[in-house]
């Protein structure tokens, strides 16, 4: 591995990079500018996954993708001394649109294109749907540059050993993985997400097998909620992390990659020769394992793993909890930019308006509203009924003095009465407090207006699962930072903001019925239901968790709501009768 000069050194920079999602030419501007601040210092820029676009565009990929030598064009004239430049792309090639990525060169006044690899493994589970927008690519090769002989890898083919290893046995050096990975899994642990993680075992599990450096860059942001965290890596053939991106921000990683590693890390252990040898012998096993794989349907299958009936570290507890325990730093640090990311980058707002019930969800928003926004900008509404509590009221005023946020108070008591005296003077209590919930929304919505303000949501993910709310009101607002946290999570990261004890330690309530709490109308407290909640989203069916030992009424009472909810989880059911039905067949991404 040499870089232009001769040297045995590799100047190399990751652009952890945060698109504006679908501005393909202000995306491209500013890779310019990326690969301007680099000429003269680096030798070879690496872009993430997308970066031209963003991740999530769904049906949008027909809008944004380029063919390489539009890319190509499109970046102009290079500047004196700019490096090599890898960026991933929607790519149009043949009519046909791929997830690609493409390795270009400074060739006089123009970029010349290397390499195009077009991503093979398209991940289409949980919150991906690559397969449905963009055809996977058919070939994979390393091939030269004027630093040495790379690899390049999309994402999920990192996670699967055979990519990696045709790329070593064709002569790749460096392997270069584009990725746009969104966050998931919160858990205490080395202060990152859990697919950071997973990352951190990938990576250096490639290069140490083979012998090559490995670099991984990032996309960073969040896109309709899901949220790339960044942190890029750089790693050496012996495995060892060289470089580490932060999270949540755009930054530059830089690192100098040494030829000469891979001399003595290939001589101390030489895997890759071995496989070299092998790999004939492999190559038919390969092919005798793929066959018996499509064996006809009706053959007899393949025996199974029996289970010897020890509990495993994956199997219900219900004496366990610490499967709901969060790194409380990084969730606090993630939702606070995803706030800022999708009220003001996204969405063009600045400022947020959200009811103030003095409960813990309303207050847990409303401390990282005024986090990410400043308290100046955030208001605050306390919306009260003539049967609200005393104690709500001063708890929603306690919250607000504690962050110093705008506030106001507006009684809903009159519009809900005259309507109900008027027309319905029969109406029963849970009318009553849907009125009252819905005339809430009504109001911040007119509020949001006024002042050009974001509505701001505030459920949490046991109310929403157990469908506890009401509809078109609670769940209203297009953008909530609490949606994915379970109830006891949201008290948990309650007394790691600072809200006030009060609020934290009372019996959760919609306090649209006097006297009535949470457990009352639910039959079940949140922590038992959210254990409950977290296996079956796990897989786990209600015999299994009886056979744990949760208690079998418990069990019921949870699948019975989740069941019976899901309606109040979906966009209106629209009867389908055209090719472009909306959200069945025309699919766009919510922010742009």
């Amino acid at each position: 591995m040499q870089d232009h000069s001769g040297r045995a050194t590799l100047r190399l920079a990751l652009a952890q990079f945060k698109p504006t999602k679908a501005d393909v030419e202000g995306n491209l501007a500013r890779v310019r500018d990326r690969i301007g601040a680099h000429a003269g210092r680096t030798d070879l820029l690496v872009f993430p996954e997308t970066a031209l676009s963003g991740y999530f565009l769904e049906g949008g990929v027909l809008e944004v993708a380029l063919e390489a030598e539009e890319l190509a064009g499109r970046l102009g004239k290079p500047p004196a001394d700019a490096p090599d430049v890898v960026v991933g792309f929607y790519e149009r090639w043949r009519h046909r649109h791929y997830n690609a990525v493409a390795h270009l060169t400074p060739v006089d006044d123009r970029w010349h294109i290397v390499h195009v690899h077009r991503k093979m493994f398209l991940p289409t589970y949980g919150v991906f749907d690559e397969d449905r927008f963009v055809e996977a690519g058919a070939s994979l090769a390393p091939y030269d540059t004027r630093f040495g002989r790379l690899g390049l890898l999309v994402c999920e083919e990192a996670w699967h050993s055979l990519p990696g290893a045709i790329l070593a046995v064709g002569g790749a050096e460096l392997v270069v993985v584009v990725s746009a990975s969104p966050a998931r899994d919160y858990g205490p642990g080395a202060g990152r997400p859990g697919n950071l993680e997973r990352w951190d075992a990938v990576a250096p599990g490639l290069a140490r097998e083979h012998g090559v450096y490995v670099a991984v860059a990032q996309l960073v942001g969040s896109e309709g909620g899901k949220f790339f965290p960044g942190g890029s890596i750089v790693v050496a053939p012996d495995g060892r992390i060289l470089e580490r991106g932060p999270l949540m921000e755009e930054a530059d990683i830089e690192a100098r990659l040494d030829g000469r590693v891979l001399d003595r890390v290939r001589f101390d252990a030489p895997l890759l020769g071995d496989l070299e040898r092998v790999l004939p012998h492999l190559q038919r096993s390969l092919d005798r394992a793929f066959r018996r794989g499509l064996q006809e349907p009706g053959s007899p299958p393949a025996p199974g793993l029996r289970g010897g009936g020890a509990r495993g570290s994956d199997d219900p507890d219900p004496r366990d909890r610490r499967m709901l325990d969060l790194d409380l730093d990084l969730v606090e640090r993630t939702l606070v930019e995803f706030i800022r990311d999708e009220v003001v980058r996204r969405r063009g707002f600045e400022r947020v308006v959200l009811g103030v019930s003095g409960g813990v969800d309303s207050a847990v928003a409303l401390f990282l509203a005024a986090r990410a926004l400043g308290p100046e900008n955030v208001f605050g509404f306390r919306l009260p009924y003539r049967t609200s509590s005393q104690d709500s009221l001063d708890h929603a005023a306690l919250a607000l003095a504690a962050v110093g946020a705008q506030e106001r108070t507006i009684d809903i008591t009159a519009p809900v009465d005259a309507y109900i005296d008027a027309f319905e003077p029969d109406v029963t209590p849970l009318r009553r407090g849907n009125l009252c919930a819905r005339l809430r929304a009504v109001t911040l919505f007119d509020q949001s207006a006024k002042l050009h303000a974001l509505p701001l949501g505030t459920g949490n993910k046991s109310e929403r699962l157990l469908g506890y709310y009401t509809w078109h009101a609670d769940d209203s607002p297009p953008i909530n930072p609490l949606g994915d946290l379970f109830k006891t999570q949201v008290w948990a990261l309650a007394r790691h903001l600072g809200v006030p004890d009060p609020i934290i330690d009372k019996p959760a309530s919609a306090d649209l019925v006097v006297g009535v709490h949470d457990e009352d109308e639910l039959g079940i407290g949140y922590p038992v239901a959210d254990a409950i909640l977290h296996w079956v989203l796990k897989g786990h069916t209600a015999p299994e968790l009886e056979e744990a030992g949760f208690d079998p009424d418990a069990v019921r009472i949870v699948l019975r709501r989740l069941d019976s909810t899901h309606w109040k989880r979906e966009l209106p059911t629209v009867a389908v009768l055209s090719s472009s039905a909306i959200g069945e067949f025309y699919l766009r991404p919510v922010d742009y």
